[in-house]
């Protein structure tokens, strides 16, 4: 009898434990399964941020800025009897003393464009110099054979596709038998350049730009300049172009490594310039067809000055940094011809 029992009270403790174990083993499953679940559940919310954040970009408030002008298109620089029907044009020259026979009542902006509420929108340059300043660049300057390269991106409205840049005027500091001027840098940033080539660089300052944010810099120039209008003032007021004119060497003598925002300036730079109101320039004007952005501040360097390869190519590491795509502007654009002494204002200073 005793025997009986105690296997009858082995076999309930046998079941109960066996019980127990199914009920834990059961239990993990579940908590295994509910932890995987979770764990699904974080994945997919972490796919969709990941989406929603490649997916989400910021507009450029700048982009197409230009379209806001209609009929800006460039017109006839004369009328059938051959009478100036347009205001004054750029390039000219800037040699000291010269003024041009075109009369304007507009004014150049005679401060910095910093002091004048503007801030630098682009930079962008051209094979050779679209003004002239005798002596400096003009009609007698030299350079190397064959470096005129396709003005494949063209300047907006200037576009010349499958031709090559038109060469403007040249510096006088050319020489062949020099190698700063003939051994070839390693371009990296840039498209299309030349040692010892003339090049005009440009920097269009705007007080309508996205100025102090991640837009400040467009191409084409036009959508900096015009990005915000309700600032807009007096176009000769609040547009302005910086221009200095550079000969490009193989050396570390000529550094500056801050072309990006601004015209060089020091003792030797920017030290003889040029105040006066013109134009937008590019190879669709001449002094046959003229453009209709004008009057605009220009400010030029009358001096033509060396500058290190190296120092353009990072001035390009940078354009290629913006937010928007500069790649158009990363190499020369054609030069406009020298502007008729009649279209050229006669508001020409030198401060």
């Amino acid at each position: 009898m005793c025997s009986a029992m105690k296997m009858l009270l082995l076999s309930l403790l046998a079941l109960i434990l066996a019980f127990a174990c199914s009920s834990l083993v059961g239990c993990g499953q579940e908590d295994s399964a509910a932890e995987d679940e979770d764990e699904e559940v974080e994945d997919e919310d972490e796919e969709v941020e990941e989406t929603t954040t490649t997916t989400t970009q910021e507009t450029n408030p700048c982009a197409d800025a230009k379209l806001q002008l209609p009929g800006f298109e460039n017109m006839d620089c004369l009328d059938d009897d051959g009478i100036v029907v347009v205001s004054e044009q750029s390039g000219s020259n800037v040699t000291e003393g010269y003024k041009g026979d075109l009369p304007t009542n507009a004014t150049p902006i005679l401060t910095s464009y910093t002091d004048a509420g503007l801030c630098p929108v682009n930079v962008h340059w051209h094979l050779g110099a679209e003004h002239l300043s005798a002596g400096e660049f003009d009609e007698d300057g030299n350079g190397p054979n064959s470096t005129a390269e396709e003005d494949k991106d063209g300047m907006d409205d200037s576009r010349r596709l499958a031709k090559n840049a038109r060469l403007g005027l040249r510096c006088h500091y050319y020489d062949e038998a020099d190698s700063k001027f003939t051994s070839e840098y390693n371009w990296t940033y840039c498209e299309g350049m030349h040692v010892g080539e003339t090049y005009e660089v440009h920097w269009p300052h705007s007080a309508m730009g996205q100025c102090d944010t991640k837009w400040q810099y467009q191409t084409p120039f036009y959508d900096g300049v015009l990005c915000d209008l309700s600032k807009l003032v007096s176009t000769q007021g609040s547009i302005g172009v910086e221009g200095q004119v550079f000969t490009i060497v193989n050396d570390e003598n000529n550094i500056y490594d801050d072309l990006f925002d601004g015209a060089w300036k020091d003792a030797t730079h920017w030290a003889d310039v040029a105040y006066y109101t013109g134009s937008t320039t590019g190879t669709s004007r001449d002094n046959t067809v003229c453009s209709k952005y004008s009057p605009i501040t220009w400010q030029v360097d009358r001096k033509c000055h060396l500058v290190s390869a190296s120092s353009f190519d990072k001035m390009c590491k940078k354009m290629k940094e913006q937010s928007d795509d500069m790649h158009s502007d990363l190499h020369a654009h054609g030069a406009r011809e020298l502007v008729l002494d009649k279209l050229a204002a006669n508001n020409h200073q030198r401060l």
